[in-house]
């Protein structure tokens, strides 16, 4: 495709008057004014309109709300009592950080109570007491003692 400049530079003229007629008839279906001052191919190109349309007293309204929402978070104006400040979310309190380390203190008081009171030592599984080796040791040589008696 062979395009000359002189060409090139009418379909650019071309593309600005569409996109600032383009622009002119958004405005006017809208109800707001042209803005003026920025040169069309100057501008990167818009998105496609997404969302909800507001009208200006909406707009407003919410413009209004979140100045009050800023204004009560830095600590102008604010509808709540100065008596109570505002509290973390997910934080403790003093009292219940007092009580939570009450309750850890005691759990760790009981547990040391009870590792200290062994009296005896916990006898391993599968250990044998002298007892038992005792008669273990006896059914053995009088079971080598039966297979010798039989093997003559």
């Amino acid at each position: 495709m062979d395009i000359s400049v002189k060409q090139l530079e009418e379909a650019t003229s071309i593309r600005r008057q569409i996109d600032n007629l383009q622009q002119r008839l958004s405005s006017i279906l809208r109800g707001t004014t042209p803005r003026t001052g920025v040169a069309p191919a100057a501008r990167a190109p818009r998105p496609a309109q997404t969302g909800r349309y507001f009208s200006p007293a909406t707009r407003a309204k919410l413009a209004a709300a979140a100045k009050a929402r800023w204004a009560r978070l830095r600590g102008g104006a604010t509808t709540t009592t100065a008596a109570t400040p505002a509290r973390k979310k997910g934080q403790l309190t003093p009292a219940g950080r007092r009580k939570l380390s009450q309750l850890m203190k005691a759990r760790w008081a009981a547990r040391r109570r009870t590792t200290s009171k062994k009296a005896a030592p916990a006898r391993k599984k599968g250990a044998l007491t002298a007892a038992g080796r005792r008669r273990l040791s006896e059914l053995m040589k009088a079971r080598w003692a039966a297979r010798r008696k039989a093997s003559k």
